[in-house]
């Protein structure tokens, strides 16, 4: 229930800031990075400090080698949470947090019907609706920087990956 919360609050902290009038707070897509970057950052610490093995223990067990997976999971999610927040690596990084978010999910079944942690949040149903909010936002912003990309290739005449001016 943390990440969720950790992304909602950043999120919405960056939009209320812009509403209000705040001077050189960017628009709604650097909100949503920052949120995902924050509940990312969250849960990649969580791989190595104070969950490391309630993660572990939610690897199903045909997957080899759970705690290099924990690990590299972290390590990739701590990666992606630094790449949203720039820019030119922005589109890439959402679209690999996302296809990660899809990977794990089978884990957070596993969890729930093993009932790994008891806690409300990691029940099947809140925890599919959760992960739905969090591919929401990932793909919220592959969608913003894909459409930006297009829009800019179109105006420089980028056509097949060469410049036809």
């Amino acid at each position: 229930m943390a990440p969720l919360v950790i992304l909602v609050l950043v999120t919405l902290a960056l939009v209320g800031l812009r509403a209000v009038g705040v001077t050189g707070v960017p628009a709604w897509p650097f909100a949503v990075r920052c949120g995902v970057a924050a509940m990312f950052t969250a849960t990649g610490v969580a791989h190595f400090i104070g969950m490391r093995e309630e993660l572990i223990a939610m690897v199903p067990p045909a997957i080899a080698a759970p705690g290099l997976v924990i690990t590299v999971t972290g390590v990739l999610e701590l990666v992606g949470a630094a790449g949203v927040l720039w820019h030119r690596t922005a589109l890439w990084a959402a679209a690999g947090l996302t296809a990660m978010l899809v990977g794990m999910f089978p884990a957070n079944v596993y969890a729930a019907e093993q009932g790994i942690s008891p806690s409300f949040g990691d029940a099947l149903l809140p925890r599919t609706l959760m992960q739905l909010v969090f591919l929401a936002a990932t793909v919220t912003i592959v969608v913003h920087y894909a459409r930006a990309r297009r829009s800019l290739d179109a105006r420089e005449g980028v056509h097949g990956g060469t410049a036809t001016r």
